[in-house]
């Protein structure tokens, strides 16, 4: 076993996961650059983008596990704002779009699976730099105002996670905040659920089409285990906004790199 691969795919796993648990974002918008640059730039591996997306999706998986483990410990008045229909709508939407694109994501050029994130990448940078519009108000029969708007875009983030190999928070949640009207909290607590359905379709996709590194994606499953609950600790006692904005940046420079890779 290669001790130098052991200690960077670690510390890729925690950076990721550190700030997506401090900045409230899904971690493989941040850790499929890492993943696809810095193992080659040291010399321990060279990872396809097939690979980075698996890694990238069992990351998702065992985080976003953490995170509802997490969440359920909380007091009952946290666990209410969980919308079960929501859930139900989109997450079964969802899970069967992630399902189908980590099936087809076994097929497709490296480059497509490349031109997937770029984009996706633009609209991460996009949709952090838009300031939250959503709502503390909180209602218990509460209804969202299109529920074919909420499956079919659920469908399409999953299809789109399911190829990468994320979760689709970032996404998702701009969606359910502006679009469904879905108040704040809900949309965080039921995100949260939404987002651990997408994973288990997402991985299944994965095992399904292959090109899965079994020791890298257990080293950077167990960094990302213990970043996300420092950068979770953290962001309640810092302000947020300049990271929030130097990861704009690192996004989007990672985003150039790959759009000049493919172009």
């Amino acid at each position: 076993m290669d001790l130098l691969l052991f200690i960077i795919m670690i510390a890729l796993g925690l950076i990721g996961s550190f700030f997506s648990g401090l900045l409230g974002i899904g971690g493989a918008i941040i850790n499929y650059p890492l993943l696809l640059y810095i193992p080659s730039l040291f010399g321990v591996a060279h990872f396809s983008s097939h690979e980075v997306s698996s890694i990238s999706m069992f990351q998702v998986f065992f985080s976003s596990l953490a995170g509802i483990l997490a969440f359920s410990k909380r007091k009952q008045s946290d666990t209410s704002f969980i919308n079960k229909s929501l859930v139900i709508y989109m997450g079964s939407s969802i899970l069967i779009g992630s399902l189908v694109g980590g099936i087809i994501s076994g097929d497709l050029d490296n480059n497509v699976i490349n031109l997937v994130y770029g984009i996706i990448a633009i609209i991460a940078v996009i949709l952090m730099l838009i300031p939250n519009r959503g709502t503390d108000k909180f209602d218990e029969d509460l209804s969202f105002n299109n529920k074919m708007i909420a499956i079919s875009s659920a469908f399409l983030v999953g299809i789109i996670s399911g190829i990468v190999g994320a979760g689709g928070a970032f996404i998702l949640i701009p969606i359910m905040l502006t679009i469904l009207k879905i108040p704040t909290r809900t949309t965080i607590a039921s995100s949260l659920a939404i987002v651990f359905i997408s994973a288990i379709g997402g991985v299944l996709g994965k095992i399904t089409g292959g090109d899965i590194p079994l020791w890298p994606t257990i080293f950077t499953i167990m960094g990302s285990l213990i970043g996300a609950p420092i950068g979770s600790k953290i962001s309640s006692r810092l302000n947020v906004k300049v990271l929030r904005y130097g990861l704009v940046i690192l996004i989007g420079l990672t985003s150039i790199k790959i759009w000049m890779s493919i172009l």
